[in-house]
């Protein structure tokens, strides 16, 4: 039982902490539209991610804050917080600016968010969607705004390496060199500044362990452990719960469906399925599982001979959703890699391929000519690794552009 006195103490540490903790490197977020806001902000994203770095770059904006870290250990057992709220209000009276960390460890959080957005508190606070059921509440949906963040977009790797994506043109050499890098390790904060591969393993089976097997009461433990390194090492490949649960000795589809559904749900996994305006076709034919992070997968899953160009399309894939699209694949004689909806409309179209070759240029047009033939569309973009220029079909127009362009949205696509 904590008493008055220790939580006191501890929400001074945290304050002290919190107050000192370095910014970071600002990400790609347009804060000022979220600061004034009379809805509840949620920063929900992978473990490790920075959304802690972010929720103190929010901060910076006030001048007075309550500040709560629900991780903290020494708060174990908390089960509300209204000594709490008394404690920071008694040391900063009036203030209804509040700041919660890992809302999720906190029981009853979507109530207690609630509660205090009703008694005219101005809250933010992060969590995993694990742990934060706020879809599933009661509250109207206009009462949340969830920001998604994701580990490094290419441009604040290249921001926190000194490079402004502005100067990236007459910096392509050291651009490319670091996008070699970034294929490879990723952009995890902590792992981009330390280089420790321990770190990132550690993550992850925080991950696996804490936010899926413990708190989702996992009893196939190695069924768990061994679904989730196949879908990392066999990223961007079409999947089905049926034949992942015969392969793998599962007890059943629907056991491979829902354990998909949980790695999902910590955004360690993305499921990007086949885009068909029947949601039955789309639930019943193979989905395609993509890594939050290159670097990450690399660290924990098995490396198979030709797998570069799998990454540059997860890389691709990443970056589509932390631009916040709705993404699918399409599939009728030949396939297209992603297909992009707005406002239930197909609005773009991506091909992805390391480097087109005689080859492989008649599979990779013809991907997207079907695609551009099938949706109405007179416009579809392929991402290489390096080369650039466009070809007239006679859907339309296929923009090649290298990958680095279109991380930085250097010219159209």
């Amino acid at each position: 039982m904590i008493t008055d006195y220790q939580l006191d103490r501890i929400i001074q540490d945290q304050a002290k902490s919190f107050a000192r903790k370095d910014p970071g490197t600002p990400r790609s977020i347009n804060l000022s539209k979220y600061l004034y806001l009379n809805q509840v902000i949620i920063i929900s994203g992978v473990r490790r991610c920075g959304k802690t770095t972010l929720l103190r770059q929010i901060a910076s904006h006030f001048k007075d804050y309550h500040y709560l870290n629900l991780a903290d250990i020494r708060l174990h057992g908390l089960s509300d917080l209204s000594t709490s709220l008394l404690l920071l209000e008694k040391r900063n009276p009036g203030i209804r600016i509040l700041f919660l960390d890992e809302i999720q460890n906190l029981p009853g959080c979507e109530e207690t968010i609630r509660q205090l957005h009703d008694a005219g508190y101005k809250i933010f606070c992060t969590g995993s969607q694990t742990g934060i059921n706020i879809s599933h509440s009661d509250k109207p949906k206009g009462e949340w705004v969830t920001i998604i963040l994701h580990p490094f977009s290419f441009a604040e790797y290249l921001a926190w390496h000194a490079i402004d994506k502005s100067t990236a043109s007459e910096n392509q050499v050291a651009v490319l060199s670091h996008l070699d890098r970034y294929l490879e390790e990723g952009g995890f904060p902590e792992y981009v500044r330390m280089w420790d591969t321990d770190h990132i393993r550690s993550i992850y089976e925080n991950i696996l362990y804490r936010d899926c097997i413990a708190r989702w009461n996992i009893r196939d433990v190695s069924g768990f452990i061994r679904l989730a390194g196949f879908l990392l090492t066999n990223i961007g490949t079409k999947v089905h719960y049926r034949s992942l649960a015969s392969m793998l000795g599962m007890k059943s589809p629907m056991t491979v469906r829902d354990y998909i559904h949980i790695l999902a749900d910590t955004h360690l996994i993305t499921e990007v399925y086949r885009y068909d305006p029947s949601l039955k076709k789309q639930y019943g034919t193979g989905k395609k599982i993509y890594a939050i992070d290159t670097g990450m997968r690399n660290q924990v899953a098995l490396r198979i001979s030709g797998d570069h160009e799998k990454l540059l399309e997860n890389l691709v894939l990443a970056e589509l959703k932390r631009r916040g699209f709705e993404v699918y694949y399409h599939y009728s004689i030949k396939e297209c890699d992603f297909v992009i909806i707005e406002n239930g409309q197909v609005n773009a179209l991506y091909q992805v391929c390391s480097e087109l070759t005689d080859l492989n240029r008649e599979r990779e047009y013809g991907g997207l000519q079907e695609a551009l033939n099938q949706y109405g569309l007179d416009w579809g973009i392929l991402i290489t690794l390096n080369q650039e220029g466009t070809c007239r079909v006679p859907e339309g127009v296929i923009q090649i552009m290298p990958v680095w362009k279109w991380l930085l949205n250097i010219g159209k696509g």
